[in-house]
């Protein structure tokens, strides 16, 4: 090893001082000290992500900053303004990246992998990281508007026959509307953009092609004009269809300048071609004033034609599609309308992210990791989605590897423990025995966490436990992480419990002895991290002092239940991060994200929830009010602008864990026991209104549950369909006396403490 490596090393580190650089092998060498060692740096899909984010980057700090005349999108005409809070200067950075706006909406009909993205001010961006579509309005005289300029816009998610994106801007002079869908099928889905323009004067309602999206820079060489001016092709590939003929087709190129400042030109041209990948386009409509005039565009996803004149059939294509995915749903009735609209909106981005696979996110993220799924499908099963499920676990045999690894990047030793939680929650949820093609990939899987865990005999304080890695990514440097551990504690477990329903006996037994003998070798190195810490705090792992990487411990509580509702370990770490890591209301992660976290906040409020702690509902107040207008959240949110600042602007885990947290308000289950109502807050009472949820499924079997609120009294009751014996039941609604409810009994009055 060290003959092979060796010259290459010593080329590499003479050519970089030979042009005056740092020594790169050097460097790295550094770089490695302040991590854990580790078989895997960093996962190379990561870093793969990492050059293409940075790459667009340098093309972004290419393109934007000396074209500042050109139309950009929000985030640009925010982040590059001096006056405004997102503004972030440049200096050295030799990549620009949105950092302060990262938030869109994803459009679809279910079980298409295809999702247009809509921004913050209406830009649509059709295909995968793509160009996009902008649209604005110019009067002869006076102020235009530019979406991506106002200071405010009204921005809506309507969900009820399908999903549609509506964003409206107006000025003092003139009034746009779009409205961004998907019709049609998954085999051929159609966006379609309706636009309403309006003016109190004379002008031109806009709509222009645009080299860029939400992330940056994307490329445009060609655009041509269909015959009739009926439409564009874009880079000889991708159809836009205009619905009525523009009056005037404008064209430009890099050199040239934006689109944008040849509108008063006469011309009227048929193509253009940009060497650079900067060509823009406009298609201009008269607006007479007053007088409102409709263009609808539409784009098929596809490779497939548009049948004119069967608008309407795709239309109710797409409607039949949502009705038929929601038709097994959990409903959800409560007094305050803002917290439905987002559990309604997040039970329909779960369906849309989830064509077979689960993705957590439209954009940046429509790729596949088992941590993600086990919280996307964990919620999906909560809520009645037991088909989709399942299809997306009979997807995770083929991303097994030989040795039994659940690969969805290298160097993440906690996949394995959450593919085998997450298909024995379906065993239990659903009250039915694995399929026998999942039975070899569940032993194997098992086989390889105890093969992966080190020796408990080594002289380090991380004997006994899985080896350093990445981890969950947001944790820091490679380390030995309690986060895989009690993921790999917990899968042992469910793999035991799994074979028990195939009668692999002998294998029972070996899986749940690993699982204690991994448990105790956590135990030991807690008492040794309380002994150095003064405190029973668990930190992200034994040679970590308390940071915000503490998070990930927390799982040891939520989802896993291994450690009690109010285990002074558990507790002790929720006090450091509630003391230390808020940031208006939430938690505020420094490693990575370096954002509030919605989906981390609510892994903190279900930590309190389950131990009768009132403050799981300041948690769910914040991130409620950290939601974007369209119900949606980023992975971490900008503290200053909102926006956000990390991942993909329409995160599904942040919109399952939503999910999850208002089911376990109603319901959730307490080893052998069903916790009915411990998250219904006063303030719901108050309103004097019939609160209900269900029919939600259970590992006892799916139940109903209704709350009727009469002044001073109030009346749980409940149905279920168990699928054995009926669980014991306790009640423990807020400010009412806890109520074991024996068999047989599903009404009860309460009265307050």
């Amino acid at each position: 090893m060290w003959l092979k490596w060796f010259p290459w090393r010593f080329l590499v580190s003479n050519a970089a001082r030979k042009k005056g650089f740092l020594d790169p092998i050097k460097i790295l060498s550094q770089l490695e000290n302040f991590a854990q060692p580790s078989e895997v740096a960093a996962p190379t899909e990561l870093l793969r992500s990492g050059v293409v984010l940075h790459a667009r980057g340098l093309m972004n700090s290419l393109a934007i900053q000396h074209n500042l005349d050109w139309v950009w999108p929000y985030w640009v005409e925010c982040q590059y303004d001096p006056r405004n809070v997102a503004f972030i200067p440049r200096a050295f950075s030799l990549t620009q990246i949105n950092l302060t706006h990262r938030n869109w909406t994803a459009l679809g009909v279910p079980d298409s992998s295809d999702f247009p993205i809509v921004d913050p001010r209406g830009l649509i961006t059709p295909f995968y990281d793509s160009w996009s579509i902008d649209v604005w309005i110019i009067p002869d005289s006076g102020e235009p508007l530019i979406p991506s300029r106002c200071p405010s816009v009204s921005q809506k998610l309507k969900i009820k026959d399908d999903l549609c994106v509506v964003t409206q801007i107006a000025n003092e002079e003139s009034k746009l509307c779009l409205e961004t869908k998907v019709i049609g099928s998954p085999q051929n889905p159609i966006c379609q953009i309706k636009i309403s323009g309006t003016s109190f004067k004379r002008a031109r309602l806009v709509v222009s092609l645009r080299p860029y999206n939400p992330e940056g820079v994307s490329l445009i060489n060609n655009i041509s004009l269909l015959e009739d001016a009926w439409g564009w092709c874009v880079n000889k590939n991708n159809f836009i269809y205009f619905n009525d003929p523009p009056e005037q087709s404008l064209f430009s190129y890099y050199h040239r300048g934006d689109v944008y400042s040849r509108l008063s030109l006469p011309e009227n041209e048929k193509e253009i071609y940009c060497k650079v990948g900067m060509a823009t386009a406009a298609v201009l409509y008269s607006l007479e004033p007053e007088q409102a005039r409709e263009v609808i565009l539409l784009v098929p996803l596809e490779k497939s034609k548009i049948e004119k004149g069967f608008t309407a059939e795709y239309q109710k294509t797409a409607q039949q599609l949502w009705q038929q995915s929601l038709k097994d749903t959990c409903s959800l009735q409560i007094p305050d309308q803002h917290f439905k609209f987002l559990y309604d909106a997040a039970i329909r981005t779960m369906i849309l992210h989830s064509p077979k696979e689960v993705y957590p996110g439209p954009f940046i993220y429509r790729r596949f990791w088992f941590r993600d799924a086990a919280f996307i499908l964990n919620a999906m099963l909560n809520v009645g989605l037991k088909a989709r499920v399942r299809r997306a676990l009979d997807c995770f045999s083929a991303r097994q590897t030989v040795n039994g690894y659940f690969l969805s990047q290298e160097g993440e030793w906690d996949s394995n423990g959450e593919a085998l939680w997450i298909m024995s929650q379906y065993c239990k949820k659903t009250n039915t025995v694995p399929s026998l093609e999942w039975k070899k990939p569940i032993i194997r899987a098992a086989k390889w966490i105890c093969r992966k865990v080190l020796p408990d005999n080594l002289k380090f304080l991380h004997a006994g436990l899985l080896p350093s890695g990445f981890s969950a990514e947001h944790l820091g440097p490679n380390d030995f992480y309690y986060w895989d551990d009690f993921w790999g504690v917990a899968g042992l477990k469910e793999a035991a419990f799994l074979c028990s329903l195939y009668d692999e006996n002998d294998k029972v037994d070996i899986f749940n002895k690993e699982s204690e003998l991994l448990a105790n070798s956590i135990d030991k190195t807690l008492k040794n991290v309380e002994e150095r810490l003064k405190r029973p705090a668990i930190p992200a792992s034994p040679y970590r002092r308390l940071d915000t990487g503490a998070i990930g411990s927390l799982v040891a509580s939520y989802p896993l239940g291994l450690f009690g509702p109010k285990d002074k370990k558990i507790l002790d770490t929720v006090d450091f991060l509630m003391n230390k890591c808020m940031v208006h209301g939430g938690f505020f992660h420094d490693m990575t994200h370096s954002g509030i976290n919605p989906y981390l906040t609510l892994h903190l409020a279900q930590v309190l929830l389950r131990a009768g702690d009132p403050r799981y509902f300041d948690l769910m107040n914040a991130v409620a009010k950290l939601a974007s207008s369209t119900g949606q959240w980023p992975e971490a949110i900008h503290p200053r602008t909102g926006g956000g600042c990390m991942g993909d602007g329409q995160h599904v885990w942040a919109a399952a864990e939503w999910v999850l947290m208002i089911r376990n308000c109603f319901v959730r289950e307490e080893n052998d026991r069903l916790i009915l109502c411990s998250g219904i807050p006063k303030i719901w009472l108050k309103k004097n209104e019939t609160i209900s949820f269900g029919p939600a499924p259970t590992s006892f079997g799916e139940i109903k549950i209704t709350i009727e609120s009469l002044g001073e009294r109030v009346i749980v009751k409940w149905a279920g369909k168990w699928f054995n014996t009926e669980p014991l039941v306790e009640i423990l609604l807020p400010d009412f006396k806890k109520v074991s409810v024996d068999p047989g009994i599903n009404s009860v009055e309460l009265k307050v403490i």
